[in-house]
């Protein structure tokens, strides 16, 4: 057991009323406003009127900053002066770095090696040391240990602290106050520091309000937490909500999550892709996949007429990762596709098909020829087109009007 663990163990009954107002007072020092936005769009999909908490615009990208100055604001002055370290996939890390140059303390953020670039690069910006260990979040907190022993670091831990904890929790009375009859509140789970703030909170100001967490399938653990009723490790995590993928949740947090959170919904990777393309074209919002969770789970809620919150967690995401999502989006939607068909080898072949697809409003993005699919090149070349259309409709109808034409064509399941 090390001495953070040794440290909290005990500690109980810390998520008071009275600790939320000091905290909620406490970040308005690094926080900037994040009011409710109505989604039109969200409303009319689900039969419910939807608000987002769009915590993806604060400074540092993410709701973090919160737990992080927060906790950092009880530390003693020894304390931080021996210096801060920390574990993170991203966004706490850029917490812990802005609120430690806040304070005048040096910060050290262990990263997993899997943590996108924009996030790496931002985290050092604000003046911290960044040292890159592990695959999974996991692996780079047992580094962060290692080193808070060996160098007497103060760790700030990212979920698995009621200081932290209070401080995300923070977002929960900002919502009471601009939506008081608030019937249901989303919030996504990678440790659970967030979601222990929240509905912690939300249930004492309210406690028939429903808090609702949401996990990527791919990194459960605190769903399969609940059903063994004690925390649990999952054996490996896989999901692009890189800021949720973590093995483990926070022990000290578990009774509050136990106690106040009224269930846990799952979505898969692709639906999370979808709300990404939601975002942008609906709200003009850049939302990082783990932010999206809440987003996604909004079908599964299986509610109507109700008064919905869904907390985006942030939005730091790399280009390359935004570019990859947008374009499988757009394939999930069917207005990108790519399909096959087999045609002689002679003059002319192409342009037939050229003008097939022209008749039918089908714009051609690429093409790539294969005069070398069969021996016999007079049978047959494959000719592969990827083309935009309009949706589902528009792609059966281009579809229909390759077979009127003659051609056998077979959608394929590729990148862009």
């Amino acid at each position: 057991m090390n001495s953070y663990t040794e440290e909290m163990k005990g500690r109980t009954n810390m998520l008071t009323l009275d600790k939320f107002e000091e905290a909620s007072e406490k970040v308005k020092e690094v926080t900037l406003e994040t009011k409710l936005i109505y989604s039109d769009f969200l409303s009319d999909q689900t039969g419910n009127k939807v608000y987002l908490k769009p915590e993806n615009m604060q400074f540092t990208g993410a709701y973090k900053v919160r737990g992080a100055y927060y906790k950092i604001s009880t530390l003693t002055d020894e304390e931080r002066a021996k210096g801060l370290i920390t574990a993170s996939a991203g966004n706490h890390a850029q917490g812990v770095a802005y609120a430690a140059k806040c304070y005048g303390c040096k910060a050290v953020i262990v990263m997993p090696t899997t943590t996108p670039l924009i996030k790496v690069n931002r985290t050092k910006s604000y003046g911290a040391e960044v040292v890159l260990y592990g695959d999974v979040y996991d692996e780079a907190c047992a580094k962060a240990y290692e080193l808070a022993e060996k160098e007497g670091y103060t760790f700030i831990h990212p979920f698995d602290d009621l200081a932290v904890a209070t401080g995300q929790g923070t977002i929960a009375m900002e919502i009471f106050k601009e939506l008081p009859l608030v019937e249901y509140i989303l919030v996504p789970i990678g440790g659970g520091g967030l979601a222990t703030g929240v509905s912690t909170l939300a249930k004492l100001l309210n406690p028939k309000i429903k808090v609702i967490g949401v996990e990527p399938a791919g990194a459960n653990c605190m769903q399969e937490s609940f059903k063994n009723g004690k925390v649990t490790t999952l054996p490996s995590v896989n999901t692009i909500a890189d800021g949720t993928a973590v093995k483990t949740p926070g022990s000290n947090i578990f009774p509050y999550i136990k106690k106040n959170l009224d269930d846990i919904i799952t979505v898969e990777d692709d639906e999370l892709i979808v709300a990404f393309l939601d975002m942008v074209e609906n709200h003009k919002m850049i939302v990082e996949n783990s932010g999206l969770l809440t987003v996604a789970a909004l079908k599964h809620l299986g509610v109507k007429d109700k008064r919905v919150v869904s907390i985006l967690s942030g939005g730091n995401m790399d280009v390359i990762t935004m570019s990859s999502v947008v374009q499988q989006g757009l394939i999930f939607r069917d207005r990108i596709f790519t399909v096959s068909v087999l045609l002689p080898d002679k003059p002319g072949e192409l342009a037939k098909v050229s003008q097939t697809l022209a008749d039918v409003q089908g714009n051609v993005i690429k093409l790539e020829h294969n005069q070398f699919v069969t021996t016999n090149r007079s049978a047959a070349v494959e000719l592969r087109i990827t083309l935009e259309c309009f949706g589902t409709e528009h792609k059966e109808q281009i579809i229909a009007a390759l077979e009127k034409k003659g051609y056998k064509p077979r959608i394929v399941r590729t990148m862009i």
